[in-house]
């Protein structure tokens, strides 16, 4: 009885997904002006509204992209996360594109929309992409990391502790590390009273990032739309906190939250929230693949490995002589990282050979023809 209600469902909602497809179609003929046709990419779009969303994720999305590149050329046509797009991989073609900001906008999947927020940075330009990209950037000058270094060491070290004894996945340590960091960054020591809540309600919305948007029972985004709506309950009652704080100290916050709403234009409590969700998804992942990058190069270059090591070691070794002179414990400041010249550089070096994103997104602003297509 159960497994016929089931297949009954199913049925019904294939039949609902192709009856909106049809429909979908025949409006757009309807109402879409007749003009001179580019043809597209070879490539393929996969079925009605799911494209080829579940290839893309039932595997290693890289392992999607180079199959689809090896069979059809470095640009070519698909369909994920219901949004037909044309995905390029050559240097020449990514050059094309990131260099006409007139012919392209950044943007992203509306299920990406909904589930960061619609006031993110991501999902704007103008002059309130820019007022955030200032305020945003305010949080993390030197001014403002200055005095988190020591917490920012704790971090780690409570990190390499945990990782004693076992064998680890660099990648996943290196984004438990840094969200932290970013929780640090974000809201200061407030972060603490919450930060096991953040971070259950942050994994359960990560899952769904990047899932099928079908917003039903069950699934992976369902499950992440519901826990983004309690996300933003925590961070609301985050935000009423330290605007009683501010109203009775005149402590100035250096972190991004007392960056968003030290703003004199001011922000409402929903843009903050959106694009406090936003900066930790850009954040945490771009930041673990770097961590992890350099962990890499280092253990195949012996050399600068020992370099690297021989430079951090000179520094553990003047704080111990700190300690010995003053009998107190001297943790690491902002003038030590001065001290990094090498280190600084290697991450330098990182940063420009590294893949750092599998992809991005760009929608076109009108019909744009590149080698014939």
């Amino acid at each position: 009885m159960e497994l016929n209600f089931l297949n009954s469902m199913f049925c019904i909602f294939a039949f609902v997904v192709f009856f909106l497809f049809v429909i979908n179609s025949l409006i757009t003929k309807l109402f879409t002006p007749n003009r001179r046709k580019i043809p597209l990419p070879p490539g393929s779009l996969g079925w009605p509204y799911i494209g080829e969303t579940f290839q893309l994720y039932s595997q290693n999305p890289n392992v999607f992209f180079a199959s689809k590149q090896k069979r059809f050329g470095s640009i070519f046509k698909t369909h994920i996360l219901g949004c037909p797009c044309v995905m390029i991989s050559s240097p020449e073609a990514a050059k094309f594109v990131l260099s006409r900001a007139h012919l392209f906008k950044p943007t992203f999947p509306v299920s990406k929309e909904r589930m960061l927020g619609k006031e993110a940075i991501f999902f704007h330009q103008g002059d309130y992409h820019a007022k955030l990209r200032k305020l945003v950037l305010r949080a993390f000058m030197p001014e403002a990391i200055r005095s988190i270094v020591p917490d920012i060491e704790s971090i780690a070290k409570d990190s390499l502790k945990s990782c004693q004894g076992r064998l680890i996945n660099t990648f996943q340590e290196m984004k438990t590390f840094t969200f932290n960091v970013a929780l640090l960054s974000i809201f200061g020591k407030d972060e603490i009273l919450y930060r096991e809540d953040l971070k259950r309600c942050y994994y359960i919305l990560e899952k769904g990032y990047n899932s099928m948007p079908i917003n039903l029972p069950g699934t992976l985004f369902h499950k992440s739309m519901k826990v983004r709506k309690e996300l933003a309950q925590i961070l609301a009652k985050i935000i009423s906190t330290r605007r009683q704080r501010m109203q009775l100290e005149e402590e100035d916050h250096k972190d991004l939250l007392g960056s968003f709403m030290g703003d004199k234009e001011g922000l409402t409590d929903q843009q903050i929230a959106d694009n406090v969700i936003g900066v930790i998804f850009a954040a945490r992942d771009t930041t673990a693949s770097v961590l992890t990058w350099i962990v890499k190069y280092l253990g195949e270059n012996p050399s600068v490995l020992q370099a690297v090591t021989a430079e951090q070691e000179a520094i553990i070794r003047s704080k111990e002589e700190e300690e010995e002179e003053e009998e107190e414990e001297k943790v690491l400041s902002w003038a030590d990282t001065k001290k990094m010249p090498l280190t600084c550089r290697v991450i330098q070096e990182t940063l420009r050979v590294a893949s750092i994103l599998s992809f991005t997104f760009r929608e076109a602003v009108e019909d744009v023809e590149y080698q014939g297509q």
